[in-house]
């Protein structure tokens, strides 16, 4: 029996976050999660009940439909799913180049390593600074990316002290995204210059472009 999946949409749109930002880039967003961060700006893909039952094969059929080969499989939380594993290896096994954004509170070990993931460190102010299992860190291959949402000076120290104890020597790229409207990007990039970290400075290309737009 083909695996399902609750999905919350599937999209085609230009890529807003990532090395990857501006590239066209078909999402997966799937349903559910275990977090519920304070900022989270996805709220209708928190809950599993608010997606729809799509086997494999039917969200192949929907992404076959764009003229591309990036796809980013999101959520909520994608892991949370079982068949998630599954959908990736599918994806991989049909030539689509795959990135997988998670929250790095769920083992990433099953994650095939030609996925590239997108992995978001929680700091304080999302509520959830411990849900990340340190051992993820041993996942993480030069393809990869850790990525830390910032509303305040508390989450840029925290995530500065996350940098420095815990990825240095790593070479994946490791982004500084401001959480909008609370933290001024300008003021974000004043920390980073000063401070000299050799970080990427993220503001969510998509949002510039089509606002608060779902499904886009």
């Amino acid at each position: 029996m083909d695996s399902t999946l609750n999905v919350s949409e599937i999209f085609f749109s230009i890529q807003g976050e990532s090395t990857c930002a501006g590239l066209p880039s078909i999402f997966i967003r799937l349903a559910g999660c275990n977090l519920s961060c304070s900022w989270c700006d996805t709220e209708y893909a928190r809950e599993s009940g608010e997606g729809k039952e799509l086997t494999l094969d039917e969200i192949m059929s929907e992404i076959g439909k764009f003229p591309c080969r990036l796809v980013e499989v999101t959520g909520g939380e994608p892991l949370q799913q079982e068949g998630t594993i599954k959908l990736l290896e599918r994806l991989l096994a049909s030539g689509y180049e795959v990135l997988l954004e998670t929250n790095g509170a769920i083992d990433l070990r099953p994650v095939n390593r030609e996925v590239r993931k997108i992995i978001d460190i929680k700091c304080p102010s999302s509520g959830h600074e411990n849900s990340f299992l340190m051992e993820n860190l041993d996942t993480i291959t030069e393809k990869d990316e850790v990525k830390f949402v910032i509303a305040d000076r508390n989450d840029y120290d925290f995530a500065k002290g996350s940098v420095e104890k815990h990825l240095k020597g790593k070479r994946s790229p490791i982004l500084f995204s401001p959480v909008s409207p609370d933290m001024n990007p300008q003021e974000l990039a004043r920390w980073i210059l000063r401070d000299g970290l050799t970080v990427r400075l993220q503001l969510q290309l998509h949002r510039l472009i089509w606002g608060e737009a779902r499904g886009v």
